[in-house]
């Protein structure tokens, strides 16, 4: 009996590491690992590396030496439930990182498990070194102002209260001691009747946008094109009777371009008012970056098919190829004109501003003859955000410098700190502050912080401070 006692309890013990009985334990085995094996484009620097398995698991050591590596190094091991998480860092750009993990780290682990991804790689940038339409030497010496400080310097800008004045950047000064280098005007009222009349802006009297220029200002243009909410709407002295707004409008895009339309008139009427202040400030030597029909997309790229994946503008509402079609007209029109004295810039909406939501813009594109520098409007993007998006568009436009349209602060927080951008590898050629938001005594979308931070750093072009 006894002999047989002893027996059992030899063979029928509950060790479940028991291999010499009946209860061997089960292998684990891997099911999944982020960056999934043969990624691409994974970016540089510290990389977490999650390898899932089929159960929870237990590891024999923590010891970085064992997991072997190729292109990086291994910083930290521990285990979580089912998973694995290497913390690695791959400093070098495009490189094939190879790791193996070894049998037996992972407890019960018969076999190694090797996977690998490769860093993404900057693509070359050769900017181009001529402008697509601009012939006036005051524009090609700015052309050339920005091409020289690119990559090299980041020039501030701020938006006018969509007014043909400066006194935004006015405000910028009192609070920081420097004016930005660039202020930007917008052509958003010249609809309204009568010109100068009624307290409204005279567009026509350049005097505002001459005097900043006199000083050395960088001058910004931009236009809001409003139009009648219908064919038979009267746009009146009081500025009421037109939008921006597809939902608010009858007004077709497509039919802007069609001869004999309501639209069609409207579109070329318009054209003229602005074509006219464009030459005058031309003839006055005064060269100016040009944008228009900004965030063509709005959320028309949107993956999921919902009701709001639609254009913010009438001028996008039609799609992509409408859009481009609106874009040409205009730069044919303005060069038909006589207009030479521009530096076109488009603004990118969505190109993977969020890659799991939104599908890539660049169908929206209008194409390298077309365009001079491409933008992205960016608010309350952290730091990592920013030099995300600025490395993405340097990749998809190598040819074309990357500047930020607009910038501020939202619900997700205030825009990230531009000298901290910069340092993180977000090389903006220049960055555009917006009017709105009442952040503290400039009236933008920064904080008085924030602007102090910008316009003290050594990374940041301002007026010259005899101004």
């Amino acid at each position: 009996m006894l002999a047989a006692a002893v027996l059992a309890v030899g063979c029928g013990g509950d060790d479940p590491n028991d291999v010499g009985g009946g209860n061997q334990p089960t292998v684990p085995n891997v099911v999944s690992v982020t960056p999934a094996n043969g990624a691409k484009d994974i970016a540089v620097g510290d990389v977490t590396i999650d390898v899932k398995y089929d159960q929870n698991i237990t590891l024999t050591s923590t010891d970085v030496a064992k997991v072997q590596i190729a292109g990086g190094t291994v910083k930290s091991l521990k285990s979580s439930a089912r998973t694995l998480t290497i913390k690695a860092n791959c400093p070098d750009e495009g490189t094939t990182v190879a790791i193996t993990i070894p049998a037996g780290l992972v407890k019960n682990t018969t076999a190694a498990y090797s996977f690998s991804f490769t860093t993404y790689k900057t693509p070359a940038v050769n900017i181009t070194k001529t402008l697509v339409a601009g012939q006036t030497q005051q524009v090609k010496d700015l052309y050339d102002y920005f091409l020289g400080l690119y990559g090299k310097k980041v020039i501030s800008s701020v938006m006018a209260d969509v007014n043909w004045n400066t006194k935004i950047a006015d405000k910028v000064k009192a609070l920081t001691g420097k004016y930005p280098a660039m202020n930007c005007f917008d052509f958003i009222h010249i609809y309204v009747p009568n010109q100068g009349s009624n307290g409204w802006i005279n567009y026509n009297d350049i005097t505002p946008v001459k005097n900043w220029a006199d000083k050395g200002g960088i001058v910004q243009l931009m236009w809001h094109f409003n139009v009648p909410t219908s064919e038979n709407t009267e746009v009146k002295m009081d500025g009421s009777g037109v939008t921006c707004d597809p939902t608010k409008t009858t007004f077709k895009a497509s039919n802007a371009l069609k001869e004999g339309t309501w639209e069609n008139k409207w579109f070329y009427q318009e054209m003229d008012k602005v074509a006219a202040v464009l030459l005058k400030l031309q003839d006055a030597g005064i060269a100016a970056t040009w944008r228009p029909f900004h965030e063509g997309a709005g959320n028309a790229t949107l993956k999921s098919g919902a009701s709001w994946g639609k254009a913010w503008f009438w001028w996008g509402a039609e799609g992509s190829a409408n859009y481009k079609k609106l874009w040409i007209a205009m730069f044919d029109y303005f060069k038909q004109k006589g207009v030479k004295n521009l530096i076109w810039i488009w603004t990118s909406q969505n190109f993977n501003g969020d890659a799991t939501k939104f599908n890539q813009d660049n169908d929206w594109y209008p194409g390298d003859q077309y365009v001079d520098m491409v933008a992205r409007d960016l608010y309350g993007y952290s730091v990592e955000k920013n030099k995300q998006e600025f490395t993405e568009l340097q990749a998809a436009y190598p040819t074309k410098m990357i500047v930020l349209g607009e910038c501020g602060k939202s619900d997700n927080g205030e825009q990230g700190n531009i000298g901290n951008c910069w340092t993180a590898g977000a090389k903006w050629g220049h960055f555009m502050v917006w009017y709105q938001g009442k952040q503290g005594s400039t009236d933008t979308m920064c904080s008085d912080a924030w602007w102090k931070s910008a316009m003290s750093d050594s990374n940041v072009v301002t007026l010259p401070t005899n101004h």
